[in-house]
């Protein structure tokens, strides 16, 4: 045979090997298997895994410092099935990034669901058979006990528990009845008057007291509880008691005996509604619980079908499970998250110095009237504050190209996912959102000790403000239920953030809520899109929100083909019919809300700047939007997992 025909031969063998799936020249990632059994002095084979996220990180740093040629294209961290308790959050940071050739994948492995958790499991319960004065009589031979965990012989705090994976209820007094009204206040004493409740607390220890204040809930905790027949004064500790009786938006009460206070103009700001929460003497139904500091004990009602013997029972240690931190020269890059569950956080400021908040979850660590009236930049503004933010699962700040992917968020006690800050060039696609305490997505800047509530964010430096990020195709329900000001979906000051065919369910407050400031003036604001989502179940408590919440200039915003229905009107609002389900409030500017569908016309636009465009939206909209709205085909799953079924 010639030379030529051997060239030949050899030329389809090299084309065979490529052609073959699997051979030798296929490239594939770096892979770094990972499991709850495994150990981290292993070298991360599916054979030998390692046993944490932090020490395959870890090794995933070392190949690239190193160059491995292995990580040429990208690197798989594939995680096995179980749970990973976490003990501190995992810190990931700019030597962990990928590159756009080479990306870094933390995955589930195929098939499996591993969990990380940062909780812990309170066992060893018994029935308590004692009788035990606090504990209301109907509660009494119900009710099961066991120690409060503690860590180095501190007792845990915490103010969540779930049960076989399902929430329980903080004693409170919020479903033994009609809620009652606070009668009066005194902003100059820091005391509020209330009717004596049916229930004695005089003896009550921690107890907290909750006030509806609109579109929010404060959370202040009970320093003094003082019985004079039918009323009760109550006071509370600091630092709260000085910004509850200061702040004046949202109004607790029509503070009328009080001049620095009283205000004509919105007399139907008064006499919130209120309960109690948080003390043994209010566990009274089934599925509440109580973490008692008298005793040392946990005390919990089960539900119906509940075997304590064999539950399991969980509360949250960590409030942060993932940081992403880099810097805006230095961001963290090309990082995915894909298959993963995120559960079991805390958030513990209300038990360490109360909750007095604004809007969306925001809280105020400083907050006062103004008398006058007016600011050199704001010649009408009223009040000032300053803010500062929840807790989340998984928290980005200086980052770029960052995507979950088909990721669930549940049993989370404040913000699930929060991109703070420098976030940009991100996605979140296929993700599930359930039992959150707070909002499911934050994202971008709402003020903070530097920079009052009120000022136009347009920073000198542009990286600083989170853009282009990708909300889609995600189920997002029962949001807000333990922080009810909260929403499905937060975003502050931020642009080119894209939020399309999501599914949004269940809130005690608004679905979606986008812009801050309450300013006219044109800001980092611009380019969002909110489009083609199924919003329903929304205002379940509170009012003065909507569906869809605006606030502020956002030049080039549109609001389109969303489908807003279920508005469950709040029962204890001062104003029976203050609801919408698309509401542009103070200052929205340049910004087109066309071809919503909603089976009411009920809206509203609240002293708007110019530019705004209402085109076509109602339930006269063409029933073809309507359908289209919502989670797409490619997704439909995630409605089946938790059967909810779209109305």
């Amino acid at each position: 045979m010639t030379d030529g025909s051997g060239n030949i031969k050899r030329n389809l063998m090299i084309l065979l090997l490529i052609s073959i799936p699997g051979s030798i020249l296929v490239a594939q990632p770096a892979q770094i298997w990972v499991s709850p059994d495994g150990s981290d002095r292993n070298p991360g084979t599916k054979a030998y895994p390692m046993a944490t996220l932090t020490m395959s990180l870890r090794k995933a740093r070392e190949m690239r410092r190193l160059d491995d040629p292995l990580i040429k294209d990208g690197v798989e961290i594939i995680l096995r099935n179980g749970i990973y308790r976490l003990y501190e959050p995992v810190y990931i940071r700019p030597e962990d990034s990928g590159t756009e050739s080479s990306v870094t994948v933390i995955r589930s492995a195929e098939g499996e669901k591993p969990v990380f958790s940062g909780g812990r499991i309170v066992d060893k319960w018994s029935k308590l058979t004692d009788t035990l004065d606090r504990l209301p009589v109907k509660s009494q031979g119900k009710v099961w006990v066991t120690d409060i965990p503690s860590v180095w012989g501190n007792p845990i705090n915490f103010r969540e528990l779930w049960v076989n994976g399902k929430k329980a209820t903080r004693a409170s007094s919020f479903n033994d009845g009609e809620l009652s009204r606070i009668i009066r206040s005194d902003s100059l004493k820091e005391e509020m008057w209330i009717p004596t409740p049916e229930i004695p607390l005089q003896h009550a220890v921690q107890l907290e007291f909750i006030i509806i204040q609109w579109w929010t809930i404060a959370n202040l905790r009970v320093r003094s509880y003082d019985v004079a027949g039918d009323k009760v004064k109550l006071t509370f500790h600091q630092p709260e008691s000085r910004v509850e009786f200061e702040h004046p938006w949202p109004m607790p009460v029509d503070d009328s005996a009080d001049i620095y206070m009283a205000d004509d103009k919105y007399p139907f700001c008064g006499n919130s509604p209120f309960f109690f929460a948080n003390s043994i003497e209010l566990l009274n139904q089934p599925g509440e619980w109580c973490r008692d500091p008298v005793t040392g004990k946990i005390y919990y009602w089960p539900r119906d079908n509940e075997d304590m013997t064999n539950a399991e029972v969980v509360v949250p240690i960590l409030e942060t499970l993932i940081q992403i931190e880099g810097s805006l020269d230095n961001p963290v890059s090309n990082i995915v998250f894909h298959g993963i569950r995120f559960e079991h956080t805390a958030w513990m400021r209300p038990s360490e110095a109360g909750h007095i908040p604004v809007q969306d979850g925001m809280y105020f660590i400083d907050a006062y009237k103004l008398k006058p009236a007016g600011t050199p930049e704001n010649k009408s503004l009223e009040n000032q504050g300053w803010l500062g933010r929840q807790s989340s699962g998984i928290s980005l700040q200086g980052t770029h190209n960052i995507r979950f992917e088909r990721c669930t968020f549940s049993h989370l006690a404040a913000t699930a996912l929060d991109f703070i800050s420098g976030a940009n060039h991100s996605h979140v696609e296929g993700c599930i959102f359930k039992d959150i305490g707070g909002s499911g997505i934050r994202i971008g800047f709402y003020g903070d000790l530097s920079i009052e509530d009120h000022i136009p964010y347009d920073p000198k430096d542009f990286r600083e403000v989170c853009h282009h990020i990708s909300i889609a195709n995600n189920l997002i329900t029962d949001c807000s239920n333990e922080y009810w000001g909260c929403d499905g979906i937060n975003v502050g000051f931020a642009h080119d953030i894209t939020i399309e065919h999501n599914e949004v369910s269940h809130l005690n407050n608004s679905g979606i809520s986008v812009g801050w400031g309450w300013t006219g003036t044109i800001n980092c604001m611009k380019n969002n899109r909110v489009h083609a989502n199924n919003i329903h179940h929304f205002a379940k408590q509170l009012y003065d929100v909507a569906g869809i919440y605006m606030l502020s200039a956002q030049p080039n915003t549109e609001i389109s083909n969303n489908r807003i229905h279920h508005l469950e009107k709040a029962p204890y609002a001062h104003l029976r019919e203050h609801y919408q389900y698309i509401y542009l409030d103070q200052n929205s500017s340049y910004i087109r809300v066309i071809n919503n569908w909603t089976e009411m016309a009920k809206f509203n636009a609240n002293a708007n700047g110019p530019g705004t465009e209402w085109k076509n939206n109602g339930p006269q909209v063409d029933p073809a939007i309507k359908e289209k709205a919502g989670i797409q085909q490619e997704y439909q799953d995630l409605l089946n997992e938790y059967n909810i079924i779209k109305e």
